[in-house]
């Protein structure tokens, strides 16, 4: 010890000072934290499986408003949803197009972080962070949600004008302190809030019952090519009563259509005469359900010819008919296709002031020619 004292004794005043400052800085090493906004993850965890596929939103992007329950703040029971939903121009008839079939709409990169970043908020705003999500259970919708912003109170002429939209997956609204209505759209499904905003920045998730349905037509074991086949969705089971009028139509085979959970049926339309397939369907929350629908059909090429196996005669009128006398197709060419439901028909064909008639018989996936001798 005294030689240790002698050593430190003869070092100037700089030296310790110095030293000093290196014990304080080694015994109090910096550490750098991130801190998250309530309810968001830094790395989104994957969403929830259908078979080997996992489904969230196309961005589709890929429904009519649904019971959603809300359980933090109950859902706005006046004004009426009606003036909160879209025009009718933005409603199903604008489906979203689906991603390449091994990432739906929605779906996040594990290695993606998804955190937003509050900006700078002027003074006497403030800040609304909105996301939403499948349910109860993480992870946050990451595409095809439209958020628009209303007025908690309608004005003079009662309408509860539109303040602000976006089309961002969690999106931060900027805004005077006051009360609002906040309604996100995912497809054909919805959900509605009612805010209040004061001073401090505000963050709401809500809770979307929906998921997805994509179609396929076949005969057989071939699929249908694209552009021959349609599909129409109607709301509960096809045994349930009379049609009433779809929440989806004329949807391409392959697109993806965001629905409110709940049961539905699909009607298939295979060509545009009498090959029409019904089915019911489940749509399941925050999962895509592929739907494959079966046609017994065939396409049918008719020909009205002077002999077996000769050129088809043109401006030929053409009939196709059941045996009840029923028209199921009418048309007029040299060689006009078909496409008809497996059954027996009858055929007429009008050319030059004449008539011709003749017999077939449809079998599923066997497309023909049907000749027609002019004599």
């Amino acid at each position: 010890m005294t030689g240790l004292r002698s050593a430190l004794t003869g070092r100037p005043r700089s030296f310790w000072a110095a030293a000093a400052l290196a014990l304080v800085l080694c015994g109090s090493p910096v550490r750098a934290q991130t801190t998250l906004p309530p309810g968001f993850d830094a790395i989104p965890r994957p969403p929830g499986a259908v078979g080997a596929q996992g489904f969230m939103p196309p961005g589709g992007p890929a429904s009519a408003a649904p019971s959603v329950a809300l359980p933090q703040q109950p859902t706005v029971a006046n004004p009426n949803p009606l003036q909160l939903t879209p025009p009718a121009a933005s409603q199903p008839a604008s489906l979203p197009t689906p991603p390449p079939p091994a990432q739906a709409q929605g779906m996040q990169p594990a290695s993606v972080s998804s955190v937003p970043v509050v900006p700078m908020v002027p003074a006497g705003q403030v800040a609304l962070m909105v996301s939403a999500r499948f349910g109860r259970d993480p992870p946050n919708i990451g595409a095809g949600l439209h958020w628009r912003i209303y007025p908690d109170k309608p004005d003079a002429n009662g309408v509860f004008r539109l303040l602000k939209e976006e089309r961002a997956a969690a999106p931060i609204f900027v805004l005077p302190p006051g009360g609002y209505v906040v309604h996100v759209s995912f497809g054909l499904a919805t959900a509605a809030k009612k805010v209040q905003l004061r001073s401090e920045t505000v963050r709401e998730t809500f809770e979307i019952s929906a998921g997805g349905a994509r179609f396929e037509g076949r005969v057989g074991d071939s699929r249908i090519p694209p552009g021959q086949v349609t599909f129409d969705v109607y709301r509960g089971s096809q045994f349930e009563g009379e049609d009433r009028r779809p929440i989806a139509s004329n949807v391409a085979a392959a697109d993806v259509v965001l629905l409110p959970e709940g049961n539905y049926h699909v009607v298939s339309n295979y060509g545009n005469s009498n090959a029409t397939v019904r089915s019911d369907i489940r749509v399941q929350m925050g999962k895509l359900t592929d739907v494959v629908v079966n046609h017994r059909a065939a396409v049918i090429t008719l020909k009205l010819v002077a002999q077996a196996g000769g050129e088809a005669l043109a401006n030929t009128q053409w009939s196709v008919l059941t045996p009840g006398g029923d028209v199921v197709k009418e048309a007029v060419g040299a060689f006009p296709k078909v496409v008809l439901a497996e059954g027996e028909y009858s055929v007429v064909a009008k050319n030059e002031d004449k008539t011709f008639s003749g017999k077939f018989k449809v079998e599923p996936g066997v497309d023909r020619e049907i000749e027609v001798l002019a004599h």
